[in-house]
């Protein structure tokens, strides 16, 4: 049976840094071809990165090794996949359409991910999903900023 621990980290990496990639390269005025290769960059380089140093804090930890490769295993392929989900919406879609899709798209996930969990846990989904969605926003927000003090200064 698929847990959610095993899938946890790496949904709620690739969604939130897929979606803080789009809105801070957007907002640094990016072209869609950058916005999609940062995608497809954070969805192999920092995915295979995160994966490695998950399966090596396991293995730090003494977790049974294959109990630590399905686990990093699968992380990874939430990662990617969730982080691929992206680019359909970015290549497909004018910018401002775009954007708007992916975090409406990321949002929804971050709520679907953490209802499963927060029931898992027996805990309030409300507070839950407020928590997450909440410093999800801040780090999209942080991005954005960044986009613009980019264009503001170096563009």
């Amino acid at each position: 049976m698929l847990k959610t621990t095993n899938f946890s980290y790496g949904g709620t990496a690739g969604i939130v840094t897929s979606l803080s990639l789009i809105v801070g390269l957007d907002a640094a005025t990016a072209t869609k071809a950058a916005i999609v290769s940062g995608l497809l960059i954070v969805a192999l380089a920092d995915n295979l990165t995160d994966a490695l140093s998950i399966h090596i804090y396991q293995e730090s930890e003494r977790l049974e090794a294959r109990q630590a490769f399905r686990s990093t295993l699968t992380n990874f392929s939430a990662r990617l996949l969730v982080s691929l989900s992206f680019v359909p919406l970015v290549v497909l879609l004018p910018n401002a359409s775009a954007i708007l899709a992916a975090v409406t798209w990321g949002l929804v996930l971050i709520v679907v991910l953490t209802a499963v969990i927060a029931r898992e846990r027996k805990v309030s989904v409300v507070v839950e999903v407020a928590k997450h969605v909440s410093v999800a926003l801040v780090v999209i927000l942080a991005s954005k900023a960044i986009g613009w003090w980019i264009t503001a200064n170096l563009g």
